[in-house]
């Protein structure tokens, strides 16, 4: 089999990676991957927006199967286009994807599912945003309606806050047309966790649970980043927890979904808050969340090109998936200046001595010069991943493989996989 991976992050390398050991592939493509990738498979430079050219790409190279890694191509339409043309992909349709590429959409989708979630408002005109928080002087979550990375999503302590993330949006444009309609939330509080979970838009099985760093700083301060690392699985989420989560939120989504005829056909994400009083959805995702992927696939025993043929053939409930008793953390190395203004084009030194640490390595904004030369070409540039029987075990792993890494500016948090059952977070 012949397998595209439409992408070129540290998940696209993880996802990249793991089919490469499955034995129904025969050989692996990447649009437009980035430099460990391409030590993995033939990377093509097409951009994930250009549908048109992954479809003429996919024909033309007899691909079998196009798997499909960030949500931009997703929520664009990537699926139904190569659907269109008898090519088969993983991943949700367009209408299936709103549930991603609209914050709006998903509100009051869980509002006429009782999925829980905080309460909510939605505004499109400026003024009035700007009227209900001065009414309002209390902490509130204010998000970007549409794809910001990751980042459309500020939380502000007073309406002094409330109002300048509201400018930056809905004024300033910093998030361009995402930002024109914003969503403005209570605050949730209690323990924030990434589920993933496999669907065909009849089954569902969940993956094993993850946590998120989404901060750039130790103890979670600084400004918002895509995910500095995560860790997985999380002691929050046990059998209980999970089985309210698939019963509560995940599995309702899903024929929700199916009833609206918008039939979800993928990895459905659900970034939730564990409050005092049970689960609570932030955010859906229509796809792998990214670092999560990173922590989470490690520790899938399956075939996962099997499974994405099940999902795209409505045949997930002949798979028994199943997952190493294992814990695994991914540290996120990112570039000077992340995440406002990431310096590039810097060389990068000590990978090969990651191996004698017995981690993976995931490449995420990693180029190659002509020379050879590895330098970093993203804001986040590397993953580092250990597995351990032991979260601790896994943690330590992970840091000591790091100082066997380097390039000028380098920045990482040191607190990845140590908030565990006893830090409390307001939403982000």
């Amino acid at each position: 089999m012949r397998i595209l991976v439409v992408g070129s992050g540290g998940r696209e390398h993880t996802l990249v990676w793991k089919l490469s050991k499955s034995k129904q592939v025969d050989k692996l493509f990447a649009a437009p991957g980035n430099a460990g990738i391409a030590s993995m498979c033939k990377c093509m430079p097409i951009k994930v927006d250009d549908l048109n050219g992954l479809a003429d790409f996919a024909e033309k190279q007899k691909i079998d199967l196009t798997v499909v890694g960030p949500e931009l191509p997703l929520t664009l339409g990537i699926v139904d286009q190569f659907e269109s043309r008898g090519l088969r992909i993983f991943g949700p349709s367009r209408k299936a994807s709103e549930i991603e590429g609209s914050k709006a959409f998903a509100k009051e989708f869980m509002k006429k599912y009782h999925i829980p979630t905080a309460s909510y408002k939605i505004f499109e005109n400026y003024e009035e945003a700007v009227e209900y928080v001065r009414d309002n002087d209390v902490p509130l979550a204010i998000k970007a309606d549409g794809l910001a990375a990751g980042k459309g999503a500020m939380i502000c302590l007073n309406s002094k806050e409330s109002l300048k993330a509201l400018d930056s949006m809905m004024v300033r444009k910093v998030f361009g047309a995402a930002g024109s309609k914003v969503i403005i939330e209570s605050i949730l509080e209690g323990e924030e966790v990434s589920v993933m979970a496999f669907t065909d838009g009849k089954t569902l099985v969940p993956m094993v649970s993850a946590q998120d760093h989404k901060r750039i700083y130790d103890d979670g301060l600084g400004p918002n980043t895509g995910g500095m690392g995560a860790f997985a699985p999380t002691k929050v989420v046990n059998d209980r927890m999970m089985k309210a989560i698939v019963n509560q939120i995940l599995e309702p989504t899903v024929e929700g979904l199916r009833q609206e005829g918008r039939l979800f056909k993928g990895i459905l994400y659900a970034g939730l808050m564990v409050t005092e009083i049970g689960p609570k959805v932030i955010e859906f995702n229509c796809r792998f969340g990214d670092p999560e992927t990173q922590a989470v696939i490690p520790l899938l025993k399956n075939d996962l090109a099997e499974i994405f043929l099940s999902i795209i053939e409505e045949e997930l409930d002949l798979e028994d998936i199943e997952w190493r008793e294992e814990s695994a953390v991914c540290v996120v190395l990112a570039s000077e200046g992340y995440p406002e203004k990431p310096v590039t084009g810097v060389k990068i030194d000590g990978l090969k001595n990651v191996r004698k640490e017995n981690c993976y390595l995931f490449h995420a904004g990693t180029t190659r010069l002509k020379n050879g030369q590895l330098i970093t070409s993203g804001g986040r540039v590397l993953g580092i991943v250990a597995t351990h029987r032991e979260l601790q075990g896994a943690i330590k792993r992970a840091y000591s493989a790091i100082k066997r890494v380097s390039f000028k500016g380098m920045q990482y948090r040191k607190d990845i996989g140590q908030v565990v059952g006893g830090v409390k977070s307001s939403f982000f």
